[in-house]
This record gives structure tokens, sequence and C-alpha cells, in this order.
């Protein structure tokens, strides 16, 4: 195994590993969830750059007779980049004393202040930082601000 091989083979490790936490772990921690919304998908375009860099190597692995392991690791690898930019949609996990936004762990007890901006965002200002939290579905903010009015 090359060391381009184990270096693929490691990135494809660290995606399964955050399906796996972001799918059966995350929805467990700190509770029961009470409220899972869908947020719209942001970088879309980088994604799309990433897969099609991916699929060049791919292209160029075949052209030159590379190896077939390295063959196959460039199409799970960009299996597992398809999944996780256009398949697997973001989400917001309320839970009783916090949420998850983007896989981090924020407690109600941090925000400060939130805002609606024109076009639908919710701004959740914390400590040090803002939030913006963009919802598929404008029926969900609603539901978010039941749910933190419920949990205060």
């Amino acid at each position: 195994m090359s060391l381009t091989d184990a270096l693929i083979a490691l990135l494809i490790a660290g995606f399964i590993l955050f399906a796996i936490y972001d799918e059966a772990i995350l929805p467990r921690r700190n509770g029961p969830t009470k409220l899972r919304v869908a947020l719209r998908r942001r970088h879309k375009i980088d994604s799309a750059i990433f897969v099609v860099l991916l699929l060049i190597l791919l292209w160029n692995n075949i052209d030159k007779h590379g190896t077939q392991l390295t063959t196959n690791l460039l199409m799970v690898l960009c299996f597992m980049a398809i999944w996780l930019f256009w398949v697997r949609s973001p989400k917001l996990l309320m839970k009783e004393n916090g949420l998850f936004f983007g896989s981090v762990w924020i407690g109600y007890d941090r925000i400060q202040s939130m805002n609606l901006s024109e076009d639908g965002i919710l701004v959740m200002q914390l400590e040090q930082r803002r939030l913006l939290i963009a919802v598929k579905q404008l029926d969900d903010l609603e539901r978010i601000y039941n749910t933190l009015v419920e949990a205060r």
C-alpha cells in the first residue's frame, strides 16, 4: 500500500466515523431530541469542485493504469463525498437544555439575542459569535421559536 492509498483510506475512515457520529451518536447525546429541523446547504460550488477533482484523479488513475486498490479507494471516496455534500442534509437538533448546530453543542443559556433577517435566516447572538441558521422551510422558524420558549 502506497502513501497515497494510506491517505485516501484514512480520509475514507474519517468520513465513515463522521457519518456514524452524525447519524447515530449525535441524536442521542444530551437527552432526547425535541425538534429536528432540516437546514439549507451551503458551499455547493466548493463541494462540486471537490467531487470533480476526485473524478479527475479517478480518471487519471484509470488512464495511467494505476493500481486497482487506488481506483477502488478513489471510487469509495467519491461516493462518500457525494453522500456528505449532496445526499445528507444538514440539521439543527434541539434538545431540552441546548441545541446541536453544525455538530457543536450550544446551551440555551449562551444565547443572548435572536433576530430574523429579511431573507428568512435566524441569527442567534452568542457571547463571541453569531449563528446563522438558514432553514429549508420557513414554517420551521416558528417551531424553533416555540421550542426555545418552552425550554426557557
